[in-house]
């Protein structure tokens, strides 16, 4: 175990950016300045009880949705919204975020819709507030729209729910003849996956296969509590220390979209249990081999943590991603120990 510990602060010490001051101030203030601004029409799209069924409900497909939307906004309070999502993540989220928004427009032109189309609208994008920022009760809030969720969580004056995360791309690599061709904003998240599969002998694969077909989709799609019965796969230990190394450098790719103080939180927890208790499982198509272009699956689970990541459809070029706190998802276990404390 020592062994992992050592691996995994020489790896993150690499990985991991300069931390930035404690977020859970900056976020209470930057929220309370932002909802200032909204008049009587917006804060009813946009404010929320904290205890309301709202706040579970999250979806990654473009549908209808209840907050605020970027369009209701003006100018001024749109750069405040983004300001609140740069504020939230690391440079890499808030890239990765503003790339997915983007990413609407390349639709439109490959779906052949018109410039004002609104099906397809890169500020088609939700804010939902619930409570308001104070240190004694629970608030949040989230950004939700076409393949994109963050959702943050403060309970007693800490922010520390920062799950469900959906990130997704549709197409995964553009090759219709935009300004965007060639980009592809999950790369990291799929060539660390590829390389870790492909460099398994064939007994560890043995152990990771969980099936030669690749599902069309995520297996807990948007459920409010994440859960897949057996944790199937490659365990940590049975790696190679190279590929201990590409498995960390792979989880480091997801986490790296969160302020550091987030995800430093959601490393204590990873190395509370051990990272002997993770696994990489992979599904897909192995004929000839692993690569692009073939449907691929995989995932990291361990006891209180879930990635998936699916790359299957539009023939494989259609990528849905989602890290789930398996203990705290919108922070629900620090909310049971303060409704605890009250009682």
């Amino acid at each position: 175990m020592k062994k992992y510990l050592l691996l995994l602060t020489g790896l993150f010490l690499a990985f991991t950016p300069p931390a930035r001051e404690p977020i859970s101030k900056e976020m209470a203030a930057a929220v309370t300045a932002f909802i200032k601004t909204f008049d009587e029409e917006q804060r009813k799209l946009a404010l929320y009880p904290f205890n309301d069924n709202e706040r579970y409900v999250w979806y990654y497909t473009p549908v209808p949705r209840k907050g605020l939307s970027m369009k209701k906004m003006n100018p001024d309070q749109q750069k405040a919204a983004m300001a609140l999502v740069k504020l939230a993540m690391s440079e890499q989220g808030y890239e990765k975020t503003t790339a997915i928004m983007d990413m609407e427009n390349v639709l439109r032109v490959q779906e052949n819709r018109p410039p004002n189309d609104t099906h397809r609208d890169p500020i088609n994008y939700f804010f939902t507030f619930f409570g308001e920022p104070n240190s004694k009760e629970p608030w949040g809030w989230r950004l939700n729209g076409h393949h994109l969720l963050w959702q943050f969580s403060s309970l007693t004056g800490k922010v520390s729910g920062m799950t469900p995360t959906f990130l997704g791309s549709n197409p995964d690599i553009v090759r219709v003849d935009v300004p965007q061709k060639g980009k592809q904003i999950l790369k990291k998240e799929a060539e660390l996956g590829l390389a870790l599969v492909n460099s398994l002998n064939s007994d560890q694969l043995t152990m990771a296969l969980i099936s030669e077909t690749s599902p069309q989709e995520i297996f807990t799609t948007n459920v409010r509590k994440a859960s897949i019965e057996k944790m199937e796969g490659i365990p940590f230990p049975k790696l190679t220390e190279s590929q201990q190394k590409t498995f960390l450098a792979l989880l480091d790719t997801y986490l790296n979209n969160y302020h550091v103080t987030l995800k430093n939180q959601q490393m204590d927890k990873l190395k509370k249990v051990g990272l002997d208790k993770l696994v990489f499982a992979w599904a897909g198509d192995r004929q000839p081999g692993f690569g692009p272009g073939k449907g691929q699956y995989y995932r990291i689970h361990g006891p209180t943590l879930l990635i998936e990541y699916d790359n299957a459809q539009n023939q494989a070029n259609h990528t849905h991603t989602v890290v789930r706190d398996l203990t705290s998802d919108f922070g629900e276990d620090v909310l049971a120990e303060h409704y605890k404390s009250q009682h």
